[in-house]
């Protein structure tokens, strides 16, 4: 898939506000730090699409990217460590959940996993809640560039492992390096199969 075009259509909180285009949403969603603005960017090739920050937290909206005028890229806030006050984290995961519940345009969501780490519990919990509900998602593991590739096959084998114990079969996942463009072909083309199935 090229992305010919992306742009930023709006930011909220309520889901009942969200756009009312009925277009195929795809939505982003990992614990802070994830690197979830550059895949973002990466994944449409523009520099500043989604806001990159230092401090962690940074995305506390709902906000939909419209891209190649056919479907919509949501940027979720993230969640675990983000510097935020806990009535704002239960704010967040308010509307978060509001939104997979609720939101009829989803067709998948994408975890965002830090592939340096063994398998994290937020992660897996996060995971669980999905299935538990019934929504479809694939896992992105990020930063790939950071991990050596004995370590990486190690942790993603390890995430399959904890898994299996619950799930009939695995989830998509995608490897990727926002750094070194890593991963967004097979991302998008995973994407375009979904919308070509619609």
């Amino acid at each position: 898939m090229d992305i010919k075009s992306a742009s930023f259509v709006m930011s909220n909180s309520q889901v009942e506000k969200c756009p009312s285009s009925q277009l195929p949403e795809y939505a982003f969603i990992g614990r802070s730090n994830v690197g979830k603005s550059s895949l973002i960017n990466m994944l449409t090739s523009r520099k500043s699409l989604a806001k990159t920050s230092g401090r962690p937290g940074k995305t506390q909206l709902i906000n939909h990217f419209l891209i190649n005028e056919k479907w919509h890229l949501v940027d979720l806030p993230g969640y675990g460590y983000a510097r935020v006050s806990k009535r704002d984290k239960k704010t967040f995961q308010k509307f978060i959940t509001d939104y997979f519940k609720q939101r009829q345009e989803l067709v998948c969501a994408f975890v965002l996993v830090d592939s340096r780490h063994e398998p994290q519990k937020i992660d897996l919990e996060f995971m669980q809640w999905l299935g538990e509900n019934e929504i479809p998602f694939s896992i992105i593991f990020t930063k790939v560039d950071k991990v050596k590739p004995k370590a990486l096959e190690r942790h993603v084998n390890d995430y399959n492992a904890v898994l299996l114990k619950t799930w009939e079969s695995l989830p998509p996942f995608f490897i990727t390096s926002s750094s070194k463009s890593l991963g967004a072909d097979e991302v998008l083309a995973y994407i375009e199969e979904i919308n070509q199935s619609l």
